[in-house]
């Protein structure tokens, strides 16, 4: 291939335009022009994170990659964009595949001329979504490879009825999204299947529907009716129906004498009926003529796909074939195809994982094949019968299997009207001729590109957007948040404006005037000094004055509500610092293209990792001055209480009253009383185990609660003791948790979580407070679902686990 990327202009100009640039490409040409080998290429040496996708089960095999609808998870019906919602509801990603998404650079899509232009766009959305929104595709670069003069997209009367409104026609570029993108379409020009002038010459005018009298003339010579080949030929026959083609080769096999073997394709995991590559049921015999339906993975090459031969032997598990008079017989066994999905390893790189196989001898019985299959594949010696071609580009798949035309006999004359003409795909062509495909504009695409990345780097819009959604957010509910919040963003939004705003707004401006030079950006000696300044200055102005400030912020809200949507900013804005932070780290050393992308490219998936990161090891933070440890001490008991009465937490504590409790330190039911959000009715309810938290803490500390206001009346109640050793001793003198709970008057939910301490510090084991087979139960729970709540987790489990159980194991997890 390499080899061919040198000899052939075009192609050497397409790996350019794919590797260099971040343009969309259509990578077109004539049949036998080395599409599938520059597909193969790019699939082994890009350095791009690539995934490869096929209209078809068999096409996606081929190209060695997954269906369009499988990875996108599309419907089969037309994707009509008014029903945009409707669309959305099947596609429910797993986070794996969110991940692959998110990570993907290069989107190759083979046999593009198959593929609607209602199925592009529903590709167009699913990648905005989890990606870029303002970017066609969601910024991610798409390699389109096939020939709009082979086969056409299959669309029924009635999904065009429903598309027609929405599309000039149903090709992938009446797409919308593709539109907006300025795609570069690339013609190869260079045929490499057939090296005879006047055959190439009678294909051209075929696809280009330049069909003249005297080049009928010509091609119709190959007209033989009842031709019948002599043995050893190896002839097939290429049959515009599927039913013509499947009982030519009936026939054929019944004449044939001897036994008929059948074998039975062993298909293992995750291999879909409609992908299968050969037949499940394979019926051959001795004798019989069979077409190779795989490529020879061994180093002597034996066979391709498409090659024509003879069994001439069955025995033992394998299978003798010969292919030419004079060569030794091929000898084959059962090989494997296998079915693959994309995921995205630990390292960054995308891998291709084997989740299906299909088992079988790569052969079937081949006097004839439908002109549908045969693209892609090349034979010596063919019959052709297109006078029944039903779709445009039929006839021309069909003449250009054939590397001669001494090879290529017609059983029916071909004419005018069997060769099926397309206005829209004329137009197509004539626009796209005259796209520029000379160095200058390749460079020009290339500084365009390199430019464009440099502007995103110093582009801090969304930082600025997500600062300003935060503020008016918190705004709104002030009132159930901090005091000081709304003032802390304001701060901070003032500090982003005047630190950052302003400086970027000169810089872009510095930017746009030096982007103008004719030299591509990598190679400014004067830009690269100004962007190695300006990351560096820019990162620790975002590091030290936005993003350490904003991670000291405390948003705790009670209202679920209000939370939820505050925590959706705080992440995205979170995720845009740690966007702009991670770009600008690697930019103070000068601008690179590969490194900038791969680094992009890794960007959700390190913020993830980070994300994770700061949830499993989550520190004590909180405006309460000196007691933060408190703070969520009662914030815990708050959480389980109403966890466990299954009420909202806010109706236990709100927030402001535990910071008020933290703060006020309240020694007695009198002082309790008087603290704001406190009324009789929770101080009646909650009162000994508030004040019984805030003892423990004081006494650790070694400071007293605030006893100002005294009690008129003590009432006697049972000795409670220090909280957790009480309970403790109890469960060791031999006493049920539901006993203690009894005893000392508390809920079974605090009296678990007394006992937790002892188990975090092994004192206790996890057998002795509760079934381990359900601990056991509850653990892998959460290890598949680390992120749920207490209340989330008791939902999925069902009411025959506690909160306090799960909280428990919880707890000896974290040992």
């Amino acid at each position: 291939m390499q080899e061919k990327l040198q000899t052939n202009q075009r192609l050497s100009l397409a790996d350019q335009y794919v590797r260099l640039t971040n343009k969309n490409v259509f990578l077109t040409g004539k049949a036998g022009t080395g599409k599938t080998t520059f597909l193969k290429n790019i699939k082994y040496n890009s350095p791009k994170r690539m995934v490869i996708v096929a209209p078809t089960g068999v096409a996606a095999i081929n190209a060695g990659g997954v269906t369009i609808h499988s990875f996108f998870q599309l419907s089969f019906g037309p994707n009509v964009p008014s029903q945009e919602a409707n669309n959305q509801v099947n596609r429910r990603f797993s986070k794996d595949k969110i991940k692959v998404i998110k990570g993907v650079d290069l989107l190759v899509i083979d046999e593009i001329s198959m593929v609607r232009a209602d199925v592009l766009d529903a590709i167009d959305e699913v990648l905005r979504r989890y990606r870029d929104r303002t970017k066609p595709f969601g910024g991610v670069q798409l390699l389109m490879i096939g020939d709009l003069h082979q086969l056409s997209p299959v669309v029924k009367d009635d999904e065009w009825l429903l598309l027609k409104p929405y599309y000039a026609s149903v090709y992938f570029f009446e797409s919308k999204a593709l539109a907006q993108s300025e795609f570069m379409t690339i013609e190869l020009d260079h045929i490499f299947r057939q090296q005879d002038e006047v055959f190439i010459n009678l294909l051209n005018k075929v696809r280009d529907k330049d069909f003249d009298n005297q080049s009928i003339k010509v091609l119709n010579e190959r007209y033989f009716p009842d031709f019948e080949p002599n043995k050893g030929e190896d002839y097939i026959t290429l049959c515009s129906h599927n039913y013509a083609a499947l009982a030519i080769n009936q026939t054929k096999l019944k004449k044939l004498k001897g036994q008929l073997f059948t074998f039975e394709a062993e298909v293992s995991g995750d291999f879909p009926e409609h992908m299968y590559p050969n037949e499940q049921n394979l019926e051959l015999k001795v004798g019989a003529q069979v077409m190779f339906v795989k490529n020879d993975l061994n180093r002597e090459k034996r066979f391709y796909n498409g090659k024509i031969g003879e069994i001439t032997g069955i025995a033992g598990g394998s299978i003798s074939v010969k292919c030419n008079k004079n060569d030794e017989d091929i000898i084959i066994t059962k090989v494997t195809w296998e079915n693959i999905k994309y995921t995205l390893s630990d390292d960054k790189t995308m891998q291709e994982e084997i989740i299906g196989t299909f088992l079988q001898y790569p052969i079937k019985a081949a006097w004839a094949i439908t002109i549908h299959k045969s693209q892609g594949l090349t034979f010596e010696r063919a019959i052709i019968d297109a006078a029944a071609s039903f779709a445009h580009g039929q006839v021309y798949v069909a003449l250009s299997r054939c590397k001669t035309l001494e090879g290529l006999v017609l059983s029916s004359p071909i004419s005018l009207e069997s060769i099926k003409s397309d206005n829209t795909i004329s137009s197509f062509d004539e626009t796209a001729s005259q796209q520029d495909l000379s160095e200058e504009a390749l460079n020009r695409a290339k500084r365009h590109s390199q430019s464009e990345w440099i502007k995103e780097l110093f582009d801090f819009r969304w930082i600025k957007f997500s600062l300003a959604n935060l503020y008016k957010t918190v705004e709104q509910a002030q009132d159930q948040l901090k005091a000081n919040t709304l003032e802390l963003i304001s701060n901070l939004t003032a500090s982003f404006n005047l630190e950052i705003g302003t400086v970027t707004d000169k810089f872009n401006q510095q930017l746009e005037s030096i982007l103008n030079d004719e030299l591509l950006p990598e190679e400014n000696e004067y830009l690269q000094e100004r962007i190695k300044k300006g990351s560096l200055y820019l990162f620790e102005k975002l590091n030290d004055s936005i993003n350490k400030t904003f991670n000291t912020i405390d948003f705790e809200c009670d209202n679920q509500e209000t939370k939820s949507s505050l925590n959706k900013i705080i992440e995205q804005t979170n995720r845009n610092i740690f966007e702009k932070l991670s770009i600008l780290k690697i930019s103070q050393s000068g601008f690179d293209s590969t490194k900038y992308l791969q680094t992009k490219a890794n960007i959700n998936i390190d913020f993830e990792q980070e994300l994770a990161k700061k949830s499993n090891s989550k520190s004590n933070k909180s405006g309460n001055s000196g007691n933060n440890d408190l703070y969520y001490r009662i914030k815990l008991w708050r959480d389980d209480m109403a966890d466990e009465k299954n009420v909202e937490r806010y109706m236990v504590l709100a927030q402001k009253t535990i910071e008020n409790l933290a703060s006020d330190l309240p020694g007695n039911k009198a002082a309790l009383a008087k603290v704001s959000g406190l009324g009789k009715v929770k101080v009646q309810q909650y009162g000994d185990q508030i004040l019984d938290i805030i003892k423990e803490y004081c006494d650790e500390m070694g400071i007293t609660p605030n006893a100002k206001v005294v009690e008129k009346a003590k009432i006697e109640k049972p000795d409670k003791g220090a909280t957790f050793e009480t309970s403790f001793q109890l469960f060791k003198e031999g006493k049920t948790i539901k006993e203690i709970s009894e005893i000392r008057q508390f809920a079974i939910g605090t009296i678990e979580g007394h006992l937790s301490r002892y188990l975090a510090t092994g004192q206790l084991n996890v057998e002795e407070l509760m079934d381990l087979k359900k601990a056991q139960i509850i653990r892998e729970f959460i290890i598949e679902n680390p992120n749920m709540t207490s209340t989330e987790i008791k939902n999925s489990l069902g009411d025959e686990f506690g909160y306090g159980e799960i909280r428990m194991t919880s707890t000896w997890m974290n040992l």
